[in-house]
């Protein structure tokens, strides 16, 4: 119900406001510390866009490479486009010395990134390659947002799920305020929490990890910094002059170690405690980490029906609605993922559950239900989790026939 409410087209206008080259070229008659100052603030401000229609915005700044998400009727969700053209402008600002730190935003009031587009994985069932490569490219992006020796924030105002995640969590910071929205619904369509969930998620303490990938349960605002999600809370208020201040600060902010304890002080001097007044899972953190620490699907199930609290019948009944394979199957993947060195031994066991997905009757099945008849009936196979053998679910860990694994071959900076 909530991917439903989340996926309705939202209005949004982004603009970019500052005098030209040209014009600032073209001032014969002025002092020269006048056209110096002209000359350098155009260069300080230059928005431009790559690719149509206009699907990422990049703007550069002294000391400052900012991405902007433009897909707001589409809450900004991810397609292979923009991943195309994101990967090649990030990798630049790596490179490029006079590049100190990264933002990254999504454009309009309610979303980040709202996901993946998995429509087009939907449609493209009869084209294998084109599959996997969006997963390639994805992931490899992923990597390099947690690979990056420089500060990359990521301003999470707002909904974030799936790819969103992907793009914001393995960054060094994350920014949340009172309208970010996180969750990983991936289970309720027959798919599986990618994008290096099975590295972030087993980290998070009290297996909130393994809570948020077999439930897709949501969290917002604040309880994002107290899961471990967000680095920082913001009220949405203060993002803007967040913004104006980080790239007040750039242009002098040293190399290395120095910038990151520049956008240190910055955040702090923006943020606020978080509060626990309205949390939704802290109240049930205990039974959280005691039920979703047991060994088995299975084992949570029976904690869950044994329990006669609230929150177990409304967890129990949500898990119940779920693809059991999907469980099962998200289950290994949190548990491997757990033992697993790096993000890229992650995204590369992922690559592999990503393949045999695209092979599921589950996937198809879950996404035609939620996403294109949207009547939430889906008939999953098999249908129920007694009825899931582990062979199943093992095959999904399986190399890839016909596609080389995934070859993240970059150091990993592992945080």
């Amino acid at each position: 119900q909530f991917i439903q409410h989340y996926l309705r087209p939202v209005k949004t206008s982004f603009s970019c406001s500052g005098p030209s080259m040209l014009k600032a070229a073209t001032i014969a008659t002025t002092s020269t510390n006048a056209r110096l100052h002209l000359v350098l603030r155009s260069l300080s401000s230059r928005m431009y866009t790559t690719g149509a229609p206009e699907e990422l915005l990049v703007e550069k700044r002294v000391g400052v490479t900012s991405f902007v998400l433009n897909r707001p009727k589409a809450l900004n969700a991810l397609n292979l486009n923009q991943i195309k053209m994101f990967t090649p402008e990030l990798k630049h600002a790596e490179e490029d010395s006079n590049v100190k730190m990264v933002m990254l935003s999504g454009a309009g009031e309610k979303a980040f990134c709202a996901g993946g587009d998995i429509k087009a994985l939907y449609n493209g069932k009869e084209d294998r390659a084109s599959q996997m490569d969006f997963f390639a490219e994805e992931y490899r992006l992923d990597h390099l947002t947690h690979t990056i020796s420089k500060p990359y924030i990521a301003l999470i105002d707002g909904i974030t799920m799936g790819g969103g995640v992907g793009l914001s969590v393995h960054g060094r910071y994350r920014v949340a305020t009172e309208r970010s929205v996180f969750a990983m619904p991936e289970t309720a369509i027959g798919f599986f929490p990618d994008v290096g969930g099975s590295y972030f998620l087993p980290r998070l303490k009290n297996n909130l990890g393994m809570y948020f990938a077999l439930t897709g349960a949501r969290i917002k605002g604040e309880d994002l910094v107290h899961a471990g999600i967000a680095t920082h809370f913001v009220p949405s208020e203060r993002m803007q002059s967040l913004k104006d201040r980080l790239y007040s600060v750039a242009p002098a902010a040293p190399a290395g170690d120095g910038a990151f304890e520049l956008v240190e002080n910055v955040l702090k001097e923006h943020a606020e405690a978080p509060s626990t007044e309205n949390s939704v899972f802290l109240p049930h953190l205990q039974q959280i980490k005691e039920t979703f620490g047991a060994q088995s699907v299975n084992e949570i199930f029976a904690a869950l029906e044994k329990s006669d609290t609230e929150f177990a019948k409304k967890t129990l009944a949500t898990l119940q609605k779920m693809s059991p394979l999907s469980l099962k199957v998200t289950f290994a993947g949190i548990r491997k993922g757990g033992f697993l060195k790096t993000l890229a031994d992650c995204l590369a066991m992922e690559y592999r559950i990503a393949f045999h997905t695209m092979e599921s009757h589950d996937f198809y099945e879950g996404v035609h239900s939620v996403l294109i008849n949207k009547d939430k009936t889906a008939e999953w196979n098999p249908s129920s989790v007694e009825k899931v053998e582990d062979e199943q679910v093992m095959k999904y860990f399986k190399p890839c026939e016909g596609f080389d694994d995934l070859d993240l071959t970059i150091v990993d900076s592992e945080q």
